[in-house]
């Protein structure tokens, strides 16, 4: 049997993955993900294997680095971000551990890697310097009703939301039902800040409050970071106090 590991190539930059992400790609023979994710990787896949699959194919991909792994190849899948932040790490271990103990390819472990909510909080200032809530915005897993009821107790609990898959074709009008949810329950000044492809050649950086926005571009690949009660914006940066006397 091979060996399956899963492995957070971070936001998009080679710059921010891991040394231990980097060796274990180099140590791989199949390297599996989705198309986009293994475009950003591509250089360092030269004499691999690849099996690349479009967006929404998820098991079938975790499927495929099973097969290549009971093949005997030593097999990497990648996630972009950290692999076990709404990434591939949970889905591919649940998949090893279905086999029997004695005919499941060995598991690597999952390496970890820079996540997206990092990488836009980095650009944004300092705004997860307190309790923080991930939301994702995705009702394809998740219903829709579920996920706001999430908003609206994070809310009510006054903590920072980092929300991912925050607006899409398919669910233009989440975005401002969640705005809605939260302005029953925040100023609406709460400072606000949308981040797209962080790390990427295209980045972006926005600040804004609660109030407004909606107003601002926002697509699958943003991360918008909605400060507490005691966030504010100091010369274009968002900063959440740790408590500190200062």
């Amino acid at each position: 049997m091979g060996k399956i590991t899963v492995v957070g190539i971070g936001p998009g930059s080679l710059m921010e993955m891991t040394p231990k992400a980097k060796e274990a790609i180099n140590n791989a023979q199949v390297v599996v993900g989705y198309n986009v994710y293994i475009e950003l990787i591509m250089s360092l896949l030269v004499n691999k294997e690849i099996i690349g699959t479009g967006m929404m194919q998820e098991v079938d991909r975790c499927k495929m680095a099973m097969d290549a792994a009971m093949e005997g190849k030593n097999t990497v899948v990648v996630s972009s971000g950290d692999a076990g932040v709404y990434g591939m790490a949970g889905l591919m271990l649940e998949l090893v551990l279905q086999q029997p103990a004695d005919k499941r390819p060995e598991w690597g472990g999952t390496v970890a890697g820079v996540s997206a909510v990092n990488a836009a909080a980095s650009l944004l200032g300092a705004p997860l310097m307190h309790d923080f809530a991930v939301i994702s915005l995705s009702d394809w897993l998740t219903p829709w009703d579920l996920i706001k009821k999430r908003v609206r107790l994070a809310g009510e609990g006054d903590f920072v939301m980092a929300l991912y898959n925050p607006k899409s074709k398919s669910r233009p009008e989440y975005i401002n039902e969640v705005q809605s949810i939260l302005l029953k329950c925040r100023n609406p000044k709460t400072p606000v800040g949308i981040v797209t492809g962080a790390s990427r050649e295209q980045e972006t950086r926005i600040i804004s409050d609660l109030e407004h926005f909606t107003e601002a571009e926002i697509g699958m690949f943003s991360i918008v970071i909605i400060g507490n009660s005691n966030t504010y914006v100091k010369d274009g940066y968002m900063v959440t106090p740790r408590g500190y006397r200062v």
